[in-house]
Formats: structure tokens, sequence, C-alpha cells
């Protein structure tokens, strides 16, 4: 009985923008409704209320929510052209956010996407506004209202250099309604904007572990319309935005805005240029703005270079850039290496899954016993590139909803993967794989970013892709995005949903019952009234009494709903209790189930790992998907992820049972519409 559930993903286009309102209204929808109305827009998804700015605190000043024209006289949503010094910090941590707006203003056919064109104060003005966003794989449409958080009649937030201008202050509201509040949006990777800005991919280099061609690299990146940020580390949350004798603050984002060669007595000098998002703060060493250095290039460089005015963008040599900043940020729109001149077109595959405690979340390899339970994909890479006898692969895990969840308590994970070859013809390998096969590329560290990406160079075959959390019973769910030169094939392994049942053996006559049936016979009968059947308690009474001599089983006894499974599996003749002859057959079924739990009951504490339960159910001729053994193990395992026997046994008799029923069903191929296999299954489980 083959029957499969495959990882699907949403069925939509990922290019064309979701609309996300709750009523399912578009914006033109919307803004029309109210313009017919003769009102303004009031968003009743992200209201002007407390909670949409704070989840853990109360607001600590008297906030006023006000539309741009009660703020000033002649508003504009955009003034001369969107620039990356119309962004000004306001009083929240979200530096890493204006680090990427400040990017993404470099980028017009980015920022025209995030930012659609024809929106004002003035033709179709109704006190709305859309922003779009890439997120895990989709456009989305974030809808607005221009209720804006001030202090006397002052934005608090971002706010542009011009105090009629409010694109960027409305832009970062909608980014917060994405997140669920603007206190959601402290601290963070500029990375993370960046790739929300513009679907692409992201790379991190340490600057002092970087490649000697660090300069043309990020060169080619500015070139190719990449988005770059940088940051300083902290030791300590002490030194968070402290600022060095030199100009420059730790544990901030800024973004790089330009790099460029200039010539000073005959040499060639590589610069990069970078700002701060609070506008002011800059760089005071060589190069900055008032420096004696300016005054040895041609004046055609420098005045097509610097700027002398203190709006939080400097320059600075690129020696220097790499001996005071610590990580460089890239956000490429396609996957093309920086380190050749190759341009490729990249074959994508997208796929989604779970870390769940119980069942999927079995942490890194240094937790052999449960590793094995993470989701696993079969990556399969058939051609080399051209030209060449390797597969260019870059993976990139990324995990969801995290800021979303900050205000239930939740981060981001440490996460990492590995990739192994993969084994012949198995769905889903098992701990003595990963024990003794060691892998052949990983992620190069664990660490607790929303994504991680990196590059590989593989021989064409099949591989075995392994995300996973750091530690194990951590939960989050995750995508992954696989980019390679030629087409491969990536699916969900242990994704079959199967049973492999055989039909239960005769019963023994009378005369040919073993010493063990003759003494069950004679508790059977003693229990058995008149119609020589026992019900429900009666069955309870009697597998407690046999199986409370088995010292081996710890356990206090099975519950009634595990015997009304039992009868519900048994019970051919349907009359809701069981006969003799219908018991020893499934005693014996009970026999092999006692074994197969003892065998994971190591320790005789009456309880095995959920993590083993796809190994259990496999050998008693069940096979399982991912999601149907979260659910079980959401349904049945405790606080420490175990299974007491009692709960094991229902699980194993309700499965045998609806994959016995399903099996009959679909032997009927009646003209009325089948129920999925998977639906059928959650059902009967009651999970």
């Amino acid at each position: 009985m083959p029957l499969q559930s495959r990882l699907s993903g949403r069925g939509t286009d990922p290019k064309k923008p979701v609309d996300t309102q709750s009523d399912g209204k578009t914006f033109e929808e919307l803004r029309h409704e109210c313009l017919l109305k003769g009102v303004l827009f009031e968003d009743q998804d992200f209201p002007a209320e407390d909670s949409s700015l704070y989840y853990s605190q109360s607001v600590p000043v008297n906030i006023e929510w006000k539309r741009p024209k009660e703020i000033c006289e002649n508003p504009k949503f955009i003034v001369g052209g969107a620039d990356r010094t119309d962004i000004c910090q306001g009083q929240l941590g979200d530096c890493w956010l204006l680090a990427a707006i400040a990017s993404l203003t470099l980028k017009k056919d980015a920022m025209a996407r995030v930012v659609p064109p024809n929106q004002d104060f003035d033709n179709r003005y109704a006190g709305i506004f859309h922003f779009q966003f890439w997120n895990h794989n989709q456009w989305l449409d974030v809808v607005v209202d221009d209720r804006l958080p001030a202090v006397r009649n002052k934005l608090i937030m971002v706010h542009s250099a011009s105090n009629n201008e409010f694109w960027s202050a409305l832009l970062e509201k909608a980014y917060a309604k994405l997140h669920g509040s603007y206190e959601s949006l402290k601290g963070g990777s500029t990375m993370e904007a960046m790739e929300d800005f513009t679907g692409g991919v992201g790379e991190v280099y340490e600057t002092k572990k970087s490649p000697d061609n660090l300069f043309h690299i990020m060169k080619k990146a500015m070139d190719r319309g990449s988005m770059m940020g940088c940051s300083i580390d902290i030791t300590s949350s002490a030194e968070s935005e402290a600022k060095t004798s030199t100009g420059l603050v730790k544990g901030h984002a800024y973004s790089i805005t330009g790099l460029e060669e200039v010539t000073v007595r005959g040499q060639k000098v590589q610069l990069i240029r970078i700002r701060n998002p609070w506008g002011q703060v800059e760089w005071n060493g060589p190069w900055s703005d008032s420096s004696r250095e300016w005054g040895y290039v041609s004046a055609a460089d420098k005045n097509r270079l610097l700027q002398n005015s203190d709006n939080g963008e400097f320059w600075m040599e690129f020696e220097d850039f790499k001996k005071n900043y610590d990580k460089a940020e890239i956000c490429n729109m396609t996957p093309d290496s920086l380190t050749d001149d190759t341009k490729r077109h990249w074959e994508v595959n997208m796929l989604e899954g779970n870390w769940i405690r119980g069942s999927t979340a079995g942490g890194c390899r240094n937790f052999i016993d449960t590793f094995w339970t993470n989701p696993q994909f079969k990556l399969e890479l058939e051609d080399a590139d051209d030209d060449d006898d390797v597969c260019s692969v870059m993976i990139a895990l990324m995990q969801k909803n995290r800021r979303k969840l900050r205000k239930e308590g939740m981060d981001l994970e440490t996460i990492g993967f590995a990739v192994y070859e993969a084994p012949d013809d198995q769905d889903q390998a098992g701990k003595d794989f990963f024990r003794y096969h060691p892998s052949k590329a990983r992620s190069r560290t664990y660490v607790n970013m929303r994504e991680i990406s990196e590059r590989f160079t593989l021989p064409p075959g099949k591989y075995l892709l392994v995300p996973t959390t750091f530690q194990p019973h951590h939960e989050a769910d995750f995508i992954i995005r696989i980019f390679s030169e030629k087409k491969a094939g990536a699916l969900e392994m242990g994704s079959n949903v199967d049973a492999d049942l055989p039909d239960p053996p005769m019963p023994s006559e009378p005369d040919e019952e073993t010493d063990e049936e003759k003494g069950l016979r004679r508790l059977f009968e003693a229990l058995a009234g008149d119609d020589e059947a026992i019900s429900v308690r009666e069955l309870k009474e009697m597998l407690d009494g046999v199986l409370s001599r088995r010292k081996e089983i710890k356990f206090d006894g099975l519950s009634l709903s595990t015997c009304h499974s039992i009868i519900n599996l048994m019970d051919v003749d349907n009359t809701g209790q069981l006969e003799f002859q219908e018991f020893k057959v499934f005693w014996e079924k009970m026999k092999k189930w006692i074994m197969l739990f003892l065998s994971f009951d190591t320790d005789r504490s009456g309880k095995m790992s959920s993590y083993e339960l796809r190994i259990a159910l496999k050998a008693a001729g069940m096979q399982l998907n991912n999601k149907l053994l979260q659910l079980i193990g959401l349904r049945f395992a405790d606080e420490n992820y175990d299974i007491d026997f009692d709960d094991y046994l229902t699980c194993i008799v309700r499965l045998e049972n609806m994959f016995r029923a399903f099996q009959a069903m679909d032997q009927r191929k009646s003209g009325r519409v089948k129920m999925n296999i998977m639906q059928f299954l959650m059902l009967s489980m009651n999970v």
C-alpha cells in the first residue's frame, strides 16, 4: 500500500505580492473605499495603540499618533528623490534596519519594488500607504495608515532630514507591522533587512580573516547591485553603541555606500564610503571629511567624492576599514560568486521544514542519539557546471518568524547544517549512518543569525542535507534555498506514509493451544460471562493482570481509551466485545509490540524516547512522515520527550487500526471522494 505525502510549496507565484490585510482587501480596494466614504484609513490590523509600539514595557513617554498633515503644512511622501541622507534614526535601536534602508536607496529598481511609486499626500490621498517585503520566498504587500508616533509634534522613530518628508517613517512602520511591533525591530543584522528588501542571498566576511582581494570582491558586489553593511563587534553589552576615539560606534550597524580608487602621489589608494544611520557621528581619522589627505587628490576626484558636511557619511582607507570593523555583510541579488567574473544562470530549490521537540529537533552532530531525527533532504546533483567537472552549490538556511515570536519569549536559535553523501535507496538515514560516515560539507559554524549560507563545489552525485539547531529539543520553522548552476533535484526524506501489515495468522484450535494460551483461556473464561466475550473494562482487568506479572514492564495499568482501541482493532464481528479467538490473535501482536518497546526502554523505566518512535513504528510495519511523527510526539510525549507503555500501545494500536481501515477504503474504490491519508490518520489519532 504505497501512500505518499510530499513536501509542497505554497502554489503561488513567489514574485507576485500577496496581500496581507486580514480582511483580504488590496491596497487599491482599501484606498478606493476610503475615498468613496470621504474618510482616512485606520488600520485595525496595526492600530495606533501602545501594543503596536512595545510588548514588554509600557510606553515611556506621552506619545500621540499623528498624521503627517497634523505635523507639518505641506507633507510629501518623497522630496527630490529618495536618498540615503533622508534617513535619521529615532529612539528605537534599529540601526540595522536603517543601514539597509540607506543601501536600498542606492538600488533604484529594488527601491521601486519595496516603495511602490505613485503614493503621496495630494492626489488620491486617503491616509493609506503600502510597501512590499520579501518574506520566506514570497513577496508580501503590507498596508499601513499614516498615523505615526510623535512627541510634541516630532516623530520619535525613523524620520527624514527634511521635516516634511515621510517615506522612511512609513516604511519603518510597515516593517514593524510585518514583525508585530516597533519593539520587535530592536537589534538585528543589516543582512536580514537587505534580504527582505530584495529576496537576495547573503554572505558575511570577517575583515580580520578576509581574503586578500576583499576590496575587489566588495567593489564587484557594488557594481552588480549588491547591498552592503558593516559593524564592529562588542565583547559585552556595556560596549553596545560605545563611541571610540576615532568616531566609530561599537555594536552599531553601518551601511556601505561606495568603493573607489584614487591616485595619491602616483600610488593607487583604495577607499570605502560608510554611512552612520544616525545621520551624524563620523570617522575622524585619515580620509575623514576635513582630513589633509584630500589635499593630495585631483580636484575632480575631490569634488566627485567629498561631501564636506556632518551627515553621518564618511570615507576611510580600506586598510583602516579592515582594522576597525569586524564584519562586512553583502546581500547579493543573485548567487554569482564575487571571486570570479563568471555570471551564471542559477536554478533554485526551496524547501520548508520544522524542528519539533520530541520528534525532529535532534540538535547538532554532538548529540548522535537524536541527530538523525532532524529533517533530512536529498539533493541530487546530476550535471557538472559548464566547463568543469564539479557542481557549484550555495545553500542558505533561514529560520522563520523569530522576530515576531520575541513577544512570546523566543529569539533566534543557533543553527547550522551538514551535507553527507547519500546512502542508496534509503528514505531516512538512521543513527548508525551518521555515526560512521563523515560529512562532505557543512556550515563553518553554528550561529544565532536568521540565515546562514555557504558556497560549495561538490562532485555530481546524491547528497543528504541535514539542517539542525545546535541544542536538541529547540523548536523553530525554517526554509532552505539551494542554488545550483544546473538543475538539481531536492526533496524531503522521510516523507512517505506507508504500511506493510501482513494478515494476522489464524488462531490455533483449542486442542492445539500452548500452555501460555491455555492459561490465558482460563483467565479469559473467568472474566467472560455467558456470552463468552469480554467488554472493555474486562479487557483492561485481564491485560493489567497479565502484564503486571512481567517484571520487565513498568506501568500503572492500561487506560480504558487504549482498551477501546484494542477492541476496535480486533473486533471483526462488530459486537463491541472480544471473543477468545480474537484475543489470541491480538496477544500474538501484543508480544511483538512488547519486545519492540523493551528494546528501546533500555533502563527499564517504563518509557521510551519519543525520538525513537520512527524506528519502533517502522519495525511494526508502519512508516510515517515527519509531520505525523511531530504531531504524535506532541500528543503522546511527556515533558522529558518520553512515551510510557500505555501511550505507546495506544499509538501503535490506533495506527494499525487506521491503516487497515484506510486499506479497506482504498480497496473499495467507491465513487466518493477519498480522504487524504494524512487527514485520515490525523483525525483518527486525535492529533
